[in-house]
């Protein structure tokens, strides 16, 4: 499920990027008539973007990759609060990612005959403090983003059913993640059920997230955590 999930999501990422490189070759410039578009294109394109001194707002790259990609401080300046939200989200949903990684690379290094100096549990073990932590940071973030769909009026007026769509998945995957493993471990989120079910939930929770937080990225609005990175680099910074 996991090679699935990154082969949809290498697809459609590939499908996007010929998308944003219909055969133009430099800034500002019109597509080419009649010419396909080319991931290729677009990749040359954006790095010979990336790579001209001169271009746009000159911002240095490590102060845009620090600033205003990690800690997005563009949005800071519009709202304190979304700038909440948006960290929480993206700082939570990026870490767990980063930590689920790790474990499965653990996992495969054991299942192909590799000794490592700890076990797979053992290491799951070490895992579960940062687990909980950015999984309670990226359960904060959905909360919020709910409260200002529900209460803050020009929000509630903008969403439509597929902002409510987008989410509701997100909130499905973190609270499957808890329950899972509240279940194993019959801490806060076991809610007395039987641990024989943690199993059967673990597996739910993983397929869940593979499809709607790998695979599902390229197809929808969350594309923009690979485009507006890509875009801020491009121009330098700057609005």
């Amino acid at each position: 499920m996991a090679t699935l999930a990154f082969v949809i999501f290498i697809y459609g990422l590939i499908v996007a990027f010929q998308k944003w490189g219909t055969g133009v070759t430099g800034y500002a410039l019109e597509p080419q008539e009649g010419k396909k578009g080319s991931a290729i294109t677009f990749l040359k394109t954006w790095w010979k973007q990336v790579t001209e001194e001169s271009h746009h707002h000159g911002t240095p790259i490590l102060e845009i990759l620090i600033l205003d990609i990690v800690f997005q401080r563009r949005i800071l300046k519009r709202s304190p609060f979304r700038w909440i939200m948006h960290l929480c989200i993206f700082g939570g949903w990026m870490t767990l990612f980063a930590l689920s990684g790790l474990m499965f690379t653990v996992e495969i290094t054991e299942k192909i005959g590799i000794e490592l100096p700890f076990t797979p549990d053992v290491f799951r073990e070490w895992l579960s403090i940062p687990n909980y932590v950015f999984g309670y940071i990226l359960l904060i973030g959905v909360l919020i983003a709910i409260v200002r769909r529900l209460f803050v009026s020009e929000v509630r007026e903008a969403s439509i059913m597929y902002d409510w769509v987008l989410i509701g998945v997100i909130f499905i995957v973190t609270i499957s993640g808890f329950l899972a493993d509240g279940i194993r471990t019959g801490l806060i989120w076991s809610f007395g059920l039987d641990p024989a079910a943690a199993p059967p939930a673990a597996l739910f929770h993983s397929i869940f997230s593979l499809l709607f937080c790998i695979a599902f990225i390229p197809y929808s609005k969350y594309i923009h955590v690979i485009a507006i990175p890509l875009a801020l680099l491009a121009n330098k910074g700057g609005e």
